[in-house]
């Protein structure tokens, strides 16, 4: 069986709603990002990068929650485009521009935003921007069809969801005004059985809330080598 380490985070709930919609038997397996538990030893044996998501399925480790997709619908044979090769490029294409651009763009995004000390105008321009770009370039794409690879939903359109689920708390409250067809498939994934297991993962475990002093060590160790320099 599929251990799978979770935290109740966008990435991670991509994975979740795979095996979900797939109906893969997993054990779950809760990391407290904000208690540090990515940084323990035997957590970083599934993951050297100390992130969730990760899995172990039997010897076999796989880390990054794209990979994570990719693996599992190439086992699994589930929620992925017929097999010829200009749908393998367009779907490795999105879920990459996924992976290298809605994440990290958003991640900081949010970083700067809520929870970076000041001076930070530059850097929330910055992010702020390039996360707008990304979904502005999702959002064109759903205008033309109702999934991300065209008529059927798929693991790319689960990827773009783990992170549509946090629109708002990214881009702002008004962010839908701006993205109608994202919101429209966010709505559409949301309404599926398979997304509400999904979210209701978090619900099995206790899992940290407050991002506090000790939370702001765990997910932001670079911090700690700028209060080195000063002191």
């Amino acid at each position: 069986m599929i251990k799978f380490y979770f935290h109740p985070s966008p990435n991670p709930l991509k994975i979740a709603l795979y095996l979900e919609e797939t109906g893969t038997p997993y054990e779950l397996i809760p990391v407290d990002t904000r208690k540090g538990e990515q940084h323990s030893e035997a957590f970083k044996l599934v993951n050297p990068n100390a992130k969730t998501p990760a899995m172990l399925d039997g010897d076999i480790r796989v880390f990054d929650s794209n990979a994570m997709l990719i693996y599992l619908a190439e086992k699994i044979g589930q929620f992925v485009p017929a097999n010829t090769p200009e749908n393998k490029a367009e779907m490795y294409s999105w879920l990459m521009f996924v992976a290298t651009g809605i994440g990290p763009y958003c991640g900081q995004a949010v970083h700067f935003k809520h929870f970076a000390p000041e001076p930070k105008e530059y850097a929330v321009n910055r992010y702020d921007f390039e996360a707008w770009r990304h979904w502005l370039l999702i959002n064109d794409r759903l205008a033309h069809q109702p999934y991300m690879m065209g008529n059927e939903y798929s693991i790319v359109d689960m990827s773009v969801w783990g992170w549509a689920r946090v629109v708002p708390f990214v881009l702002g409250p008004d962010a839908w005004q701006k993205l109608p067809h994202v919101k429209r498939l966010l709505d559409e994934i949301n309404l599926r059985p398979a997304a509400q297991r999904a979210e209701a993962l978090k619900t099995q475990f206790t899992f940290k809330t407050e991002v506090d002093a000790d939370a702001r060590k765990m997910l932001f160790p670079s911090n700690e080598r700028l209060e080195s320099k000063g002191a």
